[in-house]
């Protein structure tokens, strides 16, 4: 394959990118029907397709170009109070005791599950195994946190409000559609295996990666209920949803660039014009609202934070449990847990103003 039949991309980097990243993308590049692809300022190395890749395709889907937690997003959303009704230690503190039973990493007693959105309830998956664990897993873990980089945040703005931010996905369900849709595809070399929308297979897989998402962001927006319960409970603090900043970062999507084209966002925000999104920091950063400016180069598209600078693994070996203490020494959390958040300290991702500024010119 010669250069100028590969497909096309486009880079905004905020560092240079890592060999096996490179490596990764090239792989990609020669992969059948990828149109373009854009190369966002967050990317790192993940399996088979990096975090921070943008893949346009005309007619085969690449569930590994979207990842396991299909729907994996951001929830922005105001208070009606200052951040400093959290200044006092012992406030602080109890809200953070009474946010960590609202909203567990996962449940395991069906009888404490919270009901999802009647849409959710009544769809039907693509198989009698997917359905399973809709009704089951998927019914426990809704409106659960999950584990690794997702969280639940309250941070000052510019202003001093208190704003809620809330990342999190589709929860074990995701990874499940994932799976099972991956041994349907065919393996088209390099590691990949893809789908075609123009048979059955490719819209089933379409059809549960679309509830997947919407899965997400009705989890999302149940975590925030009930932190909104425990704020007015603790403070007599009121979300304000009409504030409400809600994207996904790892989906499929049909949309028009130049042409009808499926785009693949792994770790990617859609940032057409005029579309709002939340941009995380670190553990130990700021986060910005962003509003896209349907930059084409970029396929509308956004970093989705700041990005691993360091795998897990190197974090693990470089972070010890005192650095972490250190780099969070202005953040409010659990210390016990400590030892368990080094693979998630600041200095393991990149600088999130460098990401900004990376991508300036959209």
């Amino acid at each position: 394959m010669t250069e100028s039949s590969l497909a096309p991309m486009r880079t905004w980097l905020a560092a240079p990118m890592d060999r096996d990243v490179s490596e990764a993308i090239e792989r990609l590049r020669h992969a059948p029907d990828v149109q373009q692809i854009a190369v966002m300022p967050d990317v790192h190395l993940a399996a088979d397709v990096c975090i921070g890749v943008v893949v346009a395709t005309s007619h085969l889907i690449y569930p590994q170009a979207v990842g396991g937690d299909v729907g994996c997003g951001m929830l922005g959303v105001a208070l009606d109070v200052e951040a400093t009704a959290l200044e006092d230690p012992g406030i602080a503190g109890r809200v953070l005791v009474a946010l960590g039973r609202a909203v567990p990493a996962r449940r395991r007693n069906r009888r404490a599950a919270i009901t999802q959105p009647a849409d959710l309830e009544t769809a039907t998956l693509s198989h009698s195994s997917l359905e399973a664990m809709r009704r089951t897993e998927g019914a426990i873990e809704f409106a659960t946190l999950g584990s690794g980089n997702h969280f639940i945040e309250l941070q000052s703005d510019e202003d001093g409000r208190l704003w809620l931010m809330v990342h999190s996905g589709s929860r074990g369900i995701g990874w499940a559609i994932r799976d099972h849709h991956l041994r349907q595809a065919e393996d088209v070399g390099g590691g990949l295996r893809a789908l075609d929308v123009r048979n059955d297979r490719g819209a089933a897989y379409l059809h549960d990666a679309s509830w997947a998402r919407r899965f997400a962001e009705a989890n999302r927006r149940a975590i925030a209920a009930e932190v909104g319960t425990v704020m007015e409970a603790r403070l007599s603090a009121r979300l304000c949803w009409e504030t409400a900043i809600t994207t996904d970062h790892n989906h499929v999507s049909p949309e028009q660039h130049g042409g009808d084209l499926w785009i693949h966002r792994k770790g990617a925000m859609p940032a057409g014009h005029g579309e709002m999104g939340v941009l995380p920091g670190s553990m130990g950063s700021p986060s910005f609202h962003v509003e896209g400016r349907g930059h084409e180069p970029a396929l509308c598209s956004s970093a989705h934070g700041a990005g691993r600078a360091l795998s897990r693994t190197a974090a693990r070996a470089k972070v010890t449990e005192r650095k972490l203490r250190r780099q969070m020494a202005a953040v409010w959390y659990d210390y016990r847990l400590a030892e368990k958040f080094r693979d998630e300290a600041p200095s393991v991702y990149k600088d999130i103003r460098a990401v900004l500024r990376a991508q300036k010119e959209w």
